[in-house]
C-alpha cells in the first residue's frame, strides 16, 4: 500500500483506513460506475449503421478504467472492424480497415489530453461505415495543424506517465507521426484532426483510391505527407506524392496540380524558388 500511496494511487484516511484515489480509480477500478465523479468518464464506443448517426447498431460503455481496460477497448474496435483484402504499397493480402497502431495512439491520446474538468462527458470513439471518429473532452492545447511537429504536451502529466510506464503511450510527442506515417503506408486518405468548441476529434478515413479522393483529400495528404517529410528530414517532392497518392510515374503532371492547390491553400511553400524546376523541393508553410 506504501508503493500505491507513493504514486498517489491510493491514501491512508485519518480512519487508518487506505482508500483509492481518483488517479487510482481511472486508471484502475473494476467499475467506473461505482465512483460519482468518473462514471461519466469511461470510454464509449458506439458503432453506428451507414455514415450518419441516425441508426445505432450497438454501443458499449467502458466499466473499467484505462490502464486495465484499454487492451479490452482496442480488441473491441478490431472485431468490428472490417478488413479490406488489397491495400496499400505493403500488402497483398487481407488487412483490417484501419491500422491498429493508428488506432491505439488515437485513442490513447484521447484518454490522456482530456479535460477532466469538463464533466458530463468523457472520450467517445465513433464507427461508421467509411470513416473512424475519436473525440475527447477538452480543446487541443496546440493547434491542430501543428500535431505532427508539436513537442509532447500533456494536458494530464500524471496519467501519461503512468500510461507511459505500462507500455500504452511513448510521452515523446511521436504519436501523430506514427498515426500519419500507418496511413500513408495504408494508403488511406489523411487524417483529420479538428477542433470543436469543446472537445478534439480525430478522423480515421476508410480506404479511397485517388480517383476517388476530393481536392480537400488530396491537399489534406499533401500538407500531411510533407510534414511527415519534414519532421523525418527528407523533402517532400513530385516524386514522393506520387509514391504517397499512388499516382503512377507518368501522371506527374497530376502530383503537380495537387501541390500548387495545397500551396494556393497556404499550407505548404516552395524550399528554394532558385532551384530547377525538376529540383523543386516543399516544406510546410510554418517550417
Amino acid at each position: 500500500m506504501i508503493a500505491l500511496a507513493s504514486g498517489k494511487l491510493t491514501v491512508l484516511s485519518d480512519a487508518g483506513k487506505w482508500n483509492i484515489t481518483n488517479f487510482g480509480a481511472i486508471l484502475f477500478a473494476k467499475k467506473l460506475q461505482n465512483f460519482s465523479t468518473l462514471d461519466r468518464k469511461a470510454v464509449r464506443l458506439i458503432q453506428y449503421k451507414g455514415n450518419s448517426r441516425i441508426e445505432t447498431v450497438r454501443e458499449l460503455e467502458g466499466a473499467k478504467g484505462y490502464a486495465v481496460g484499454f487492451e479490452r477497448i482496442i480488441d473491441y474496435i478490431k472485431t468490428l472492424l472490417p478488413s479490406n483484402e488489397k491495400i496499400g504499397k505493403a500488402f497483398r493480402a487481407e488487412v483490417p480497415m484501419y491500422p491498429e497502431l493508428a488506432l491505439r495512439e488515437l485513442v490513447a491520446n484521447a484518454i490522456i489530453h482530456q479535460d477532466f474538468s469538463i464533466g458530463g462527458t468523457g472520450p467517445m470513439i465513433e464507427l461508421f461505415s467509411d470513416r473512424l471518429e475519436i473525440t475527447n473532452p477538452g480543446v487541443p492545447l496546440v493547434d491542430t495543424q501543428r500535431f505532427l511537429d508539436s513537442p509532447p504536451q500533456s494536458r494530464n502529466e500524471a496519467v501519461a506517465s503512468f500510461m507511459r510506464r505500462i507500455g500504452i503511450c511513448e510521452e515523446r510527442g511521436s504519436g501523430i507521426d506514427k498515426v500519419v506515417f500507418q496511413t500513408e503506408l495504408y494508403q488511406l486518405p489523411a487524417p483529420i484532426f479538428e477542433e470543436t468548441d469543446k472537445h478534439t476529434r480525430a478522423v480515421l478515413f476508410a480506404y479511397k483510391s485517388n480517383k476517388e479522393m476530393d481536392n480537400e483529400d488530396r491537399i489534406r495528404a499533401s500538407y500531411l505527407h510533407c510534414c511527415l517529410k519534414y519532421v523525418n528530414r527528407e523533402p517532400m517532392n513530385n516524386a514522393s506524392l506520387r509514391e504517397r497518392l499512388d499516382i503512377g510515374d507518368v501522371n506527374s503532371a497530376t502530383a503537380s496540380r495537387v501541390i500548387k492547390m495545397t500551396v494556393n491553400a497556404g499550407l505548404i511553400r516552395l524550399y528554394d524558388t532558385a532551384a530547377n524546376r525538376k529540383a523543386y523541393r516543399y516544406v510546410p508553410y510554418w517550417a
